[in-house]
């Protein structure tokens, strides 16, 4: 079958409705988003097969079909690192809260973590503040290569690195456009932190989540794509730093399989926080003077970095000791959280973000 036949007898089948809408094999889902990823379906019939699959709801076979398309067209390297973190937080941003996660990577390094985060500049549903926009206020390069990327994080005295998907799945990337006009969210806002451009000898995926029913279907996901453990955090705004006021939830998979599942309370961490997260001044709420807020997010991030106590410092710690709990490299989240404090209190991981900019 023609790729026009493939995509017109999906939509077919994927499009009639609630009741009689079917759903597609795993082969036929990676070859019609490669399809799209290739130029080959036109944008009405790419945005007609995002928007039928989304309102059907995703089957877990489709999920991995258009996953292994993904992966087919990213630039995924190698690296030399005994276990690389690779932060997943949402694409499309914060537009309510500051991401204090865009400020995890440095200290993760220097706790003995290397860390990739990655992202882009603004897609839909949230056009939010994203870790481009932040690592931008930064001053560092955020279209580095992969490669570069690389080395970075290869460098003991850096450790980690942004890289942006506009440089390792530019095809993907060249869909921004497409997916801004659907407006609402697609299944690849589902997987494509998924397919982070590094591995390492082990990798380890953190994500958030908002719903219930996503921690299972992630955990597939990243078995599926060979991430050796992820670790799913019900974090604010989707991402992977959680509620600062009340008690969460994270589950820890390995190998795809549920290994601990987890209610956390940030006051046994000795996190006493009357709201949930850091939101944004009233001054920024309009989202129009996106810089400015990103300059505003690195003061704060710079501070907490320095061991300037206050709700950014504290929701480093609660994120950082979740990580280090969930790879095994501390006995408990409260001496985690004392490990983390040690370094914040040092000023050692600013040095590591400086160093980054340098390079």
């Amino acid at each position: 079958m023609n790729t026009q036949n493939l995509i017109h007898s999906i939509i077919q089948r994927i499009a009639t409705g609630p009741e009689l809408s079917k759903n597609i094999e795993t082969e036929e889902a990676e070859a019609a988003m490669s399809a799209i990823l290739s130029g080959e379906i036109d944008e009405v019939q790419a945005a007609i097969f995002l928007i039928a699959l989304r309102m059907k709801r995703e089957t877990m076979e489709e999920n991995i079909g258009i996953l292994e398309a993904l992966l087919k067209f990213t630039d995924c390297q190698k690296i030399d690192v005994e276990n690389l973190v690779d932060i997943g937080d949402p694409y499309s941003g914060y537009n309510r809260s500051i991401p204090i996660s865009a400020f995890l990577p440095p200290l993760l390094a220097e706790l003995g973590l290397p860390t990739l985060i990655h992202g882009l500049d603004s897609v839909s549903p949230k056009y939010g503040l994203t870790h481009r926009h932040i690592n931008q206020a930064l001053g560092i390069n955020v279209d580095s290569s992969v490669s570069e990327s690389k080395a970075r994080i290869e460098d003991s005295d850096i450790g980690w690195s942004y890289v942006d998907q506009n440089q390792y799945c530019k095809p993907l990337h060249d869909l921004v456009p497409l997916r801004n006009k659907v407006v609402k969210r697609t299944v690849l806002n589902t997987v494509e932190t998924l397919i982070g451009p590094l591995r390492g000898k082990n990798t380890h995926c953190i994500l958030g989540y908002v719903h219930k029913a996503y921690p299972p279907i992630y955990a597939t996901l990243c078995e599926k794509v060979g991430l050796d453990s992820s670790l799913l955090i019900r974090g604010v705004e989707g991402g992977v730093v959680p509620s600062l006021r009340q008690k969460g939830l994270m589950i820890s998979y390995h190998k795809g399989l549920e290994k601990d599942r987890v209610e956390t309370d940030p006051k046994l961490l000795g996190i006493n926080s009357k709201l949930r997260a850091i939101a944004f001044p009233k001054r920024f709420e309009d989202g129009t003077e996106r810089d400015l807020l990103a300059e505003y997010v690195v003061d704060l991030g710079r501070s907490a970095l320095s061991g300037e106590s206050g709700m950014f410092y504290d929701g480093l710690v609660y994120s950082a000791s979740l990580i280090l709990w969930h790879l095994r490299k501390s006995k408990s989240l409260p001496e985690a959280s004392d490990r983390v404090r040690e370094v914040l209190n040092s000023g050692k991981a600013l040095n590591r973000l400086v160093a980054n900019k340098n390079l």
